[in-house]
């Protein structure tokens, strides 16, 4: 399994045609840490590190903020603070976290197209 960061850097790396190994050492880490990232055993990155693998690939600005963004969604470890918000809310992130291993690929993208409508009709709002 891997992340959207984890594919991210990998398509990134497979482009410009080099390891794990020697990419890894152009930006100062393990060829180990590297592939914790893109297998998704690792946590969000760095802001310093971000930066290191945006330069390597020599990425522009826009490309840059688009990394940075998926480095952001990409965290494997979840952690959903509920606190203070109604008690629908608790029961939702706990019924979701117990069951996320076992849902379809398609309902876990029915509910990201749920949620993206909902965020973006409340963006509208403001």
């Amino acid at each position: 399994m891997t992340t959207p960061f984890g594919k991210a850097v990998r398509h990134l790396r497979e482009r410009k045609g080099v390891s794990q190994k020697e990419m890894a050492l152009a930006l100062g880490v393990s060829a180990a840490y590297l592939s914790a990232l893109e297998h998704g055993r690792r946590g969000m990155p760095s802001f310093d590190f971000l930066q290191r693998v945006a330069g390597y690939f020599n990425i522009i600005w826009d490309e840059a903020e688009d990394l940075f963004r998926i480095a952001q969604i990409s965290d494997p470890r979840v952690v959903i603070d509920t606190a203070g918000l109604p008690p629908e809310y608790t029961a939702f992130a706990n019924r979701l976290s117990a069951e996320i291993r076992g849902l379809p690929p398609e309902t876990v993208r029915r509910l990201a197209g749920i949620l993206e409508k909902a965020c973006n009709s409340r963006a509208k709002l403001r």
